[in-house]
């Protein structure tokens, strides 16, 4: 595959580019059944020993060890190995194993390196299972169709969807009273809060800005919820609208919170420092997702509130889709089965729930996102109440593009800071965006073909 660099250079994409592309022309031509390296697995007894990869045990070892105790005691003839992978590192860790050997059973694969594994033809389509199991009708319609469109090809389902994250404005209530200041629910009310709330000689800012890793992603729900542009394609699915004037107009104004609105230290800022910093106790306001809820809770007890994205001042919200967590069967296990078994039982109401009160996520099994706890926790609330309400608009980003994890990362994230720090203009910025952006789209359609 082949991209262009942000100086205008063609450049050859990374060899697991090309090789998700090559694997993809040749299932999309006739899928054999055979896994990667052409291990076929096998269905095996149902019982024995299986391994399961947790895409992020940082933060969620503790309940899925409490979720393989209960499947263990609820079917005692199977033994579940668990590994615990940093997020950071499970999309190389699966790459590795595809190409050498050495895969789980079962593993975490979210949309957004769905597409790559799927396309190197390592995971065991699961609709049909689904249908036949006590996981029928019980799955988010949207979740699932989420899923089939991040694995490329349209109709498959390569992971049985868990849960969703999503974006959450959070704000300090008490500053926003003492302030006397409306509360953020629109961006004309988000932009004039950061400014009233920022008085930089005393060190307090109206917003914390994410500038460093995972920046993109934070960018494009500001630009998209902006400019009210509903889909990342044109008509015709060939040409981003990412360098579309309304986001370049979007984005322009976003950045320009920087250093105005919010702490220098911004431009260097992950999650985990923006989280810190804002929990800190000097600022306003935070884009974060479900994740951090517990982290504000402990800061600051019940003077926050975390709230779905602005909408416009006609009320209607466009937001970014946000990755959906799930499971995956790998094709070379050799014990299909009892792999199956403890998908079906960590996606079942009981488990599901379990898992997604403690990550403080929107469960994908229809049951649990009714559980009481799920109303108690606001933001999780107002987050379902707004993905489900119709008045939410989505713009579904392309995990399916094997290249979408670089370009919207690491080949674009220097760039992104270049803007905030002056350096270079939001429009140079997107056109380039765009421009890699195309270039993968019309590759892969090709492939596709």
């Amino acid at each position: 595959m082949t991209i262009r660099t942000r100086n205008g250079a063609l450049r050859t994409g990374t060899a697991l580019a090309l090789t998700t592309v090559l694997a993809f022309t040749a299932t999309a031509c006739g899928d054999d059944g055979s896994g990667a390296g052409g291990d076929k697995g096998d269905e095996g007894s149902g019982k024995g020993k299986i391994t399961f990869w947790d895409n992020n045990t940082a933060v969620r070892r503790d309940v899925w060890m409490e979720i393989i105790k209960d499947f263990e005691k609820a079917n005692p003839g199977i033994e579940v190995k668990y590994v615990g992978i940093p997020a950071e590192n499970v999309q190389s860790k699966y790459d590795t194993a595809i190409q050498g050997g050495g895969l789980p059973d079962v593993g975490g694969v979210g949309t957004a390196m769905l597409a790559g594994i799927a396309a190197q033809n390592a995971l065991e389509p699961l609709g049909d299972r689904v249908a036949t199991s006590t996981l029928n009708g019980k799955l988010n319609d949207s979740f699932v169709e989420s899923v089939k469109s991040a694995g490329g090809s349209g109709s498959k389902l390569f992971t049985v969807p868990t849960s969703a994250n999503n974006g959450v404005l959070y704000y300090r209530t008490d500053l926003f009273k003492a302030a006397g200041v409306d509360a953020p629910t629109t961006w004309p009310k988000f932009f004039d809060a950061a400014a009233e709330l920022t008085d930089t000689g005393k060190n307090r800012f109206g917003y914390t800005i994410r500038g460093g890793e995972g920046s993109i992603a934070q960018a494009l729900d500001a630009m998209y919820g902006q400019s009210g542009i509903t889909s990342f394609w044109d008509a015709d699915n060939t040409r981003t609208t990412v360098n579309d004037p309304k986001n370049v107009a979007a984005l322009e104004k976003y950045v320009g919170l920087y250093k105005k609105a919010t702490p220098s230290a911004d431009v260097n800022n992950d999650f985990t420092k923006m989280v810190a910093q804002f929990d800190s106790g000097q600022i306003g306001m935070l884009s974060h997702n479900l994740g951090s809820y517990e982290d504000h809770v402990k800061a600051f007890g019940d003077k926050f509130r975390g709230l779905p994205s602005p909408t416009a001042e006609d009320g209607t919200r466009v937001q970014v889709s946000n990755p959906v967590d799930g499971l995956g069967l790998f094709k070379s296990s050799k014990n299909k089965q009892a792999a199956w078994k403890f998908i079906e039982f960590a996606a079942a109401h009981a488990q599901n729930s379990k898992w997604n009160e403690q990550a403080k996520q929107i469960p994908a099994n229809t049951e649990a996102a009714g559980d009481a706890w799920v109303q108690k926790s606001e933001p999780t609330r107002l987050a379902a109440e707004a993905l489900s309400s119709g008045s939410t608009k989505i713009v579904d980003l392309p995990y399916y593009l094997p290249d979408w994890n670089t370009l919207s990362k690491a080949d674009n994230e220097d760039d992104l800071q270049k803007v905030m720090l002056g350096k270079r203009s939001a429009k140079e910025f997107l056109d380039t965006f765009a421009e890699q952006l195309n270039k993968a789209q019309e590759e892969w359609k090709a492939q596709a073909k």
